[in-house]
């Protein structure tokens, strides 16, 4: 989501005239893009105040700007920091910020946030939100308070940027929201509309992140599994295997919920396959470990999910108190050490079975999108997201470009293959 927000900040900057340039000291406008997930991200920003204090020296008309998703305790304390200060969801003010610098007459098409035009930084994939903001309240995120509550999007809005998108060339539309499972505009639900998607003429993929377990349907599954433009590949948090540790983190399902969960969209994904074709879905999963009163049996139970997943990818996070948020009044009384020690733990499992799955691919035809070029090498995914390497390809291949490859080597990161 921050880096579909940094793409809409860059259109509005390039609607103003701005040019981008990749030495912030030459820089006379710079606006950090904030992610409050963690503390440790909020922290971060902190190292920015010596960096302008060095730039100003030699520049002392940088003006710079803060904006993203922030407490009011945040803002407050970076006040002293940034020459303004906007939330996200406030980015279509930022011209009337920077209104005595720039033309007032560029600010006529920029409307509400969810309709800001982006700058793709990308050729080949495009993120379009959906929606913004969460209604869910888990005890240690503070989207809720920082993004406000859910937004959805018109459904033709989203279904016209689409087809100018694959129009102007994208291959790979990538939906996003907090909480993409409850997108609702009027009769249309998320199902619905990547229906709707899904039969947008042209050759192009669908994903879409993030899903959360509760909200996640049977009607969303068969239509995931029946739209052959929508990519085999899910990313579904967990968070934590022990329903103790779910409920403090007010996540709304058990471990037994997920489970079945998972087993579901296994079972279906295969059965479709037998009437249609092979698609075998790759998952992916958030872990946070060491919250607040986690003990090590509660630990285990987290272990035996992520074995009996085998997940393809895990995005692991040791806790850190997130003041504003309600886990942070809870004693955060794992200690750091323990924390890693499951992390590494995770990690571990992760290595082994991400490297087990990665090895179906090999010596397999597949088909990937190319991304990047390199010299003589190429950088794809495939449909399930996983990284894919060419080495010495033929110049001839483009960027956007759909091509079949033989999968010759694997780890548990990535794929390499040959062009056929």
């Amino acid at each position: 989501m921050n880096k579909s927000d940094s793409e809409k900040i860059a259109g509005i900057l390039e609607c103003l005239e701005y040019q981008k340039t990749n030495k912030i000291d030459l820089a006379d406008l710079v606006i950090v893009n904030m992610c409050s997930v963690r503390q440790s991200a909020v922290n971060r920003v902190y190292s920015f105040k010596k960096l302008f204090e060095t730039i100003r020296i030699k520049n002392p008309n940088l003006k710079t700007a803060l904006t993203g998703c922030f407490l009011p305790t945040d803002e407050k304390k970076f006040s002293q920091i940034f020459n303004f200060i906007f939330k996200i969801k406030d980015l279509s003010n930022l011209p009337n910020i920077l209104i005595q610098e720039k033309d007032k007459r560029k600010q006529e098409d920029l409307k509400d946030y969810l309709s800001l035009k982006p700058k793709p930084d990308s050729l080949t994939s495009a993120y379009l939100p959906i929606m913004t903001g969460c209604n869910n309240f888990c005890s240690y995120c503070v989207v809720p308070f920082t993004r406000g509550r859910e937004k959805s999007r018109p459904a033709n809005d989203i279904i016209q940027e689409v087809k100018n998108l694959i129009k102007n060339g994208f291959k790979e539309i990538i939906l996003l929201g907090q909480n993409v499972n409850s997108y609702q505009d009027e009769k249309i639900n998320f199902p619905k509309l990547l229906q709707m998607i899904n039969d947008i003429p042209g050759n192009f993929w669908i994903r879409f992140i993030t899903s959360h377990p509760k909200d996640l349907s049977d009607e969303l599954i068969k239509t995931m599994a029946n739209c052959q433009k929508v990519t085999e590949y899910l990313h579904l948090p967990f968070q934590s295997g022990d329903n103790e540790i779910l409920k403090k983190m007010n996540r709304g399902y058990t471990r037994q919920n997920y489970l079945k969960l998972i087993k579901k969209i296994k079972k279906y994904f295969s059965f479709k396959s037998q009437i249609l074709e092979k698609r075998e879905i790759a998952l992916s999963t958030d872990i946070i470990v060491g919250f607040p009163g986690e003990t090590k049996r509660q630990f285990k139970k987290t272990v035996k999910i992520m074995k009996k997943v085998k997940f393809d990818m895990a995005y692991l996070a040791k806790y850190s108190p997130r003041s504003g948020t309600t886990a942070s009044l809870l004693k955060d009384d794992v200690p750091n050490c323990e924390k890693k020690r499951r992390e590494q733990k995770l990690n571990k499992i992760l290595t082994r079975t991400a490297l087990k799955r990665n090895k179906k691919y090999l010596r397999k035809n597949i088909e990937i999108l190319i991304e990047r070029k390199e010299q003589n090498n190429i950088f794809g995914k495939t449909r399930t997201n996983k990284g894919v390497i060419i080495k010495n390809a033929p110049e001839s291949l483009d960027l956007g470009q759909f091509i079949n490859v033989k999968i010759i080597k694997v780890s548990p990161w990535n794929l390499q293959g040959i062009y056929q």
